[in-house]
């Protein structure tokens, strides 16, 4: 018989030390946002299940919880990414005719982990700008996007650069099966060669070899030449490489520390995305901290279609890549029935201060906070002192 104690696999608790700096880092990170003007929204952890996978393929579906409302009787889901949930609110509570721009902070759940480390309890922090098909949308996302990893001082970061539209116009003229569109993605996702020639066998030629050279389409500008002169000629492919190639100028002039490259195969994330994409590592990491990109359909199904554009990370993944620890300094304080003494305390905590009382019988403890200074009687008054 198992303990009752324990958690379910890739489930944990997040103790005293990791969670300061997860929250230290997330209001780091919605603070990044307030600033270029996105407002925060709280979605529900669950919603009725077609409203939660409606358009979004069947990878979302597969990595999500679903459970019967005991009310109505209803399927309901645990959200396992809440960009659904945030285009139906930008569809159907704000309708607004103009610019959205908006940002949430929460726990999604997954069925199964993403990779043998990771959490099936993310807590997913995104930004998504609605309302705007330009690129000017797109590069400020991606700038957004480096700002939360720049303050949060995560650095040496590689960004690559992809978009959708590569495999869809590889794909032009051909009809495939949800089941052979999946595994043909999925093959395209890991770079599997072997997989992708047999997937591709049957296909014409010059789907083909497109199909089958976008796995190589991996590294520097080398990759946008090669593009443009084996890649079918297609007003799909063509706008790929324009905007592709338009964002990387602007990034380059204004990140000039920021190592760019691409990755035209990179269909890694969910089906929604429809355009232009992206990925952001720290150097020498194999897991994006960041991904995002644009997903102009995703509001279709909501009878709202609005140009979209965002990003989302993980806050329990970026964190093992900061530098601060968190601890907040504070002031240590004896414990007392002293009126005047409780009254300071007050006081100083009214003003923003953390104050810790040490409870009797426990003054030799350590604890949590940086108490760099203590409030200690000096002449019948209470006063701070540094320790």
């Amino acid at each position: 018989m198992s303990s009752a104690w324990l958690l379910p696999e890739h489930i944990a608790d997040v103790l005293p030390h990791e969670a300061r700096r997860i929250e230290e880092l997330r209001r780091i990170l919605l603070d990044a946002a307030r600033g270029y003007g996105y407002e925060l929204v709280m979605p529900p952890l669950l919603e009725h299940l077609e409203s939660l996978l409606s358009g979004t393929g069947r990878a979302l579906d597969l990595r999500t919880f679903k459970l019967v409302d005991q009310l109505s009787g209803r399927t309901l889901g645990v959200r396992a990414d809440t960009t659904p949930q945030v285009a139906r609110i930008d569809a159907h509570l704000l309708n607004r005719a103009g610019l959205t721009r908006l940002c949430y902070c929460g726990p999604v759940l997954h069925t199964l982990p993403a990779g043998p480390d990771s959490t099936r309890e993310p807590l997913q922090f995104g930004a998504e700008i609605y309302g705007h098909a330009g690129l000017e949308a797109d590069l400020e996302v991606h700038e957004l996007a480096l700002e939360c990893l720049g303050r949060a001082r995560v650095e040496s970061l590689v960004m690559d650069l992809a978009d959708a539209r590569f495999v869809q116009g590889a794909l032009v003229g051909v009809t495939l099966s949800p089941v052979q569109g999946d595994a043909l993605r999925a093959a395209l996702a890991s770079k599997d060669q072997a997989e992708l020639e047999a997937l591709t066998a049957d296909l014409p030629a010059m789907n083909r070899e497109a199909l089958r050279l976008l796995p190589a389409l991996f590294g520097g500008d080398e990759v946008l030449e090669i593009a443009r002169a084996r890649l079918p000629n297609n007003t799909l492919i063509t706008a790929a490489l324009d905007d592709v190639q338009w964002l990387a100028t602007h990034l380059r002039r204004d990140y000039p520390s920021l190592r760019l490259g691409f990755d035209l195969a990179d269909l890694s994330g969910y089906a929604y995305y429809s355009g232009t994409r992206f990925a952001i590592y720290s150097a020498g990491g194999t897991d994006a901290l960041v991904r995002g990109g644009r997903y102009d359909n995703v509001g279709a199904v909501f009878g709202r279609r609005r140009a979209a554009v965002g990003f989302s990370l993980d806050l329990k993944s970026v964190v093992e890549h900061v530098r601060f620890d968190g601890r907040r300094a504070a002031i240590r304080a004896p414990w007392s029935e002293d009126t005047a003494l409780r009254a300071a305390v007050r006081r100083l905590r009214e003003m923003g201060e953390a104050v810790v009382c040490v409870l009797p019988g426990h003054e030799h403890e350590a604890d949590e906070f940086e108490c760099d200074r203590e409030l200690v009687a000096v002449n019948g008054q209470w006063v701070i002192c540094a320790r």
